[in-house]
């Protein structure tokens, strides 16, 4: 029998319903898998080994009861293990979101987006680790440890979504559940060679994540290639009554069987020259990264795609205004943390103490950074000047992604300035980490969906990774663009050696 942790989403759910292996033998392939590594990359805060059998078990029932009635509807994702960021709340599961502030907190409900996918046959492998409080560009803000890049264990794997990338590069899961706020799903999809999906801001209920932007925040999907994670999003996305942010529109059926031909024929894709003119040297995009993206660039031409150079002229603020208006939700966001009604509390003679001591032990220094730099923006003497500003800015962001998308169908981009960067690197320097995030923060900022896939490698043997954009709502172009590329090339297919 093949590596069962090796198959793609297809070939699990054809092997499942044809009883070639059941649910607990794959499940527990994973589980072994996570077992075998974990020690070395550290992607799991809360690995589920024990619940991961029960609902496997679950599910070959059901597989069983199908077999025996074909003609009745058999879920989605029956008996598909999955890993999720521990940002996300799952019922009865530890959610620390990366922090000692919550080291032992358990929620009593799930996340919309789990809750959907785990109705939909799903198995819960565990809960992956991340920057603390979704804070990070590399899980070096975790409280519990960074995770390490397969590729190469000495490199950080991105973040904030580092411990979900590096897990289904390392095939420790098929899929996993990330969140992207600032490019938190696909800048770690990039650095660890896997494919990252983050949707239209409102797509996915935000219902259950932990929030650190409201107004950014974005549940989005990892899999090894976009055919894995295309069910992800027709699963989750559509409207719910929890989330005021919700959109109450239709979920759009994902052709994924269309001929390469056919999807690139007249496909209109604009290049903007802005992502490849970021800086010179060590500031800039790293030469590698920049010929391989254009390469597949022109492969897609060469397959009749139309390639039009187009202008984001305020791209070049997008750093400043994310970082006025991401602490600033995020100071509001993480007052609730005070040590009275859930998670750690701190010794204390006073409230004013308690809330002093509970808040300084409990968050890391990264947090408490975007704390103060929020409150700061928010404050009554400069809230005009900074936030107010930020907020006008981004609003011309969003209008030089209208204007473009006027032109053409999608955009195609660098996902990262560069390959994975070395612990400690950026550690000393937070406008440097900062910087990691500078092209995928303007489609956060515009709220479009945005795509992460393997486009590459450099000669350390780093993945590199294109970044596909699109119009609000149109995630089923990015994905089918993406799945026709992946049958062009096979970048997705390769796999750290472990």
């Amino acid at each position: 029998m093949a590596d069962l942790t090796d198959l793609s989403l297809a070939q699990m759910r054809q092997s499942l319903r044809s009883g070639e292996f059941s649910s607990q033998e794959l499940s527990m392939a994973f589980v072994d898998r996570i077992e075998r590594l974990e020690a070395e990359l550290h992607a799991f805060l809360t690995p589920t080994p024990d619940l991961a059998l029960a609902q496997a078990v679950q599910a070959d029932r059901r597989l069983a009861d199908w077999r025996r009635n074909p003609d009745a509807p058999l879920p989605a994702l029956l008996g598909i293990p999955l890993a999720v960021k521990d940002i996300l709340c799952v019922s009865g599961v530890r959610c620390t979101c990366g922090s000692h502030i919550l080291e032992n907190f358990v929620p009593p409900y799930s996340a919309t987006a789990v809750e959907r996918l785990l109705a939909a046959g799903a198995v819960l492998l565990g809960k992956t680790n991340t920057d603390e409080f979704a804070m990070g560009s590399s899980t070096e803000n975790s409280a519990y440890g960074p995770t390490h890049n397969p590729w190469d264990p000495g490199r950080v794997p991105g973040g904030s979504s580092g411990g979900s990338a590096a897990a289904v590069a390392a095939r420790m899961a098929p899929l996993a559940l990330g969140t992207d706020t600032g490019g938190s799903v696909r800048q770690p999809a990039s650095l660890c060679g896997v494919t990252g999906l983050k949707p239209t801001y409102g797509r996915v209920s935000r219902f259950g994540l932990v929030a650190f932007g409201s107004s950014l925040d974005v549940v989005g999907s990892f899999g090894a290639s976009a055919a894995d994670i295309a069910p992800l999003f027709t699963i989750m996305a559509g409207h719910d009554p929890k989330d005021s942010t919700s959109l109450d529109l239709p979920v759009p059926e994902i052709l994924m069987e269309e001929p390469v031909e056919k999807v690139f024929s007249g496909l209109r894709i604009g290049v903007p020259k802005e992502y490849f003119q970021v800086g010179a040297g060590e500031a800039g995009i790293q030469p590698e990264v920049e010929a391989s993206v254009r390469r597949a660039i022109q492969m897609m031409e060469s397959c009749g795609a139309v390639i039009v150079e187009v202008s984001l002229p305020h791209t070049e603020y997008a750093l400043p205004v994310y970082y006025l208006v991401a602490p600033a939700e995020a100071s509001a966001n993480l007052a609730r943390f005070d040590g009275v009604r859930y998670g750690r509390r701190a010794e204390a003679d006073s409230l004013k103490d308690l809330f002093y001591n509970t808040r300084g032990q409990g968050f890391g220094p990264e947090v408490k950074r975007r704390i103060m730099l929020g409150t700061y923006a928010l404050s009554a003497g400069y809230y005009e000047a900074y936030y107010g500003q930020a907020q006008k800015v981004r609003t011309l962001i969003k209008r030089d992604f209208e204007a473009v998308f006027e032109r053409v169908d999608i955009i195609a981009a660098p996902a990262t300035p560069r390959t994975a960067f070395r612990f400690g690197e950026h550690t000393d320097d937070p406008l440097a980490m900062y910087l990691e995030d500078i092209f995928t923060l303007p489609a956060n900022l515009a709220g479009i969906p945005g795509l992460a896939l393997p486009a590459g490698f450099d000669q350390q043997g780093l993945p590199i990774g294109m970044q596909l954009m699109a119009p609000h709502f149109q995630e089923a172009q990015l994905l089918q663009v993406a799945h026709a590329y992946q049958q062009l090339t096979d970048w997705h297919l390769r796999r750290p050696l472990l």
